[in-house]
């Protein structure tokens, strides 16, 4: 195989995974986006985490929320827990660095209010702590994972929204996160501000 060959095989890869995807996951999208309308309505906030790659998409998620999509409108309160290097780097020194999501969730998340919880995964340990956190605050999962769901598919409940992507590799679901993610924020658009 030549490296052209190489580069198409992702193209090829990401566009059978999307396809794979589109079918398990769009139902759960639409409750997801549902979920974060009656949160926001009821004047939640919507609370994003996620290591690496998921660290980006929780900031990109945030984003689109207080920014805009694709739509003007009023900013969404949303917020990045990936951001805040002073509050991490206390957390996880004065602490354990598997605390940096949880604690700011039992700060800032109230009931009613969302965590969009990202592991590719479904193992980090500071993700599943933030679950923990989300649950003793009565707020609701949204948790975007790959693979079998790790640990994560096991924590949620029923009031919780599982987006599990069906595939092994770990750059096959971080896209697949980023598309669902801009599917989560057109659907929350969409109901918010009507039709095109």
């Amino acid at each position: 195989m030549d490296l052209i060959q190489r580069v198409q095989q992702h193209f090829v890869e990401s566009i059978e995974a999307k396809q794979l995807a589109m079918g398990a996951l769009s139902p759960a999208i639409v409750i997801a986006a549902e979920k974060v309308v009656q949160s926001l309505i009821a004047d939640g906030k919507i609370l994003a985490c996620g290591n690496g790659g998921s660290a980006a998409d929780a900031q990109h998620f945030a984003a689109e929320m207080v920014g805009r999509f694709e739509r003007e409108r009023p900013g969404l309160p949303a917020i990045a827990l990936t951001t805040d290097s002073s509050a991490l780097t206390a957390i996880a020194n004065d602490y354990d660095f598997d605390l940096i999501f949880s604690k700011q969730v039992h700060a800032l998340g109230r009931a009613g209010d969302i965590l969009v919880a990202i592991s590719t995964s479904g193992n980090s340990a500071n993700v599943i702590s933030a679950i923990h956190a989300a649950h003793d605050r009565h707020m609701t999962v949204i948790a975007l994972t790959g693979r079998d769901g790790g640990q994560i598919a096991d924590l949620l409940t029923g009031d919780d929204v599982h987006l599990c992507v069906p595939h092994p590799r770990t750059a096959r679901i971080q896209e697949v996160h980023i598309t669902s993610i801009h599917a989560l924020c057109d659907a929350v658009d969409f109901m918010l501000l009507g039709g095109d």
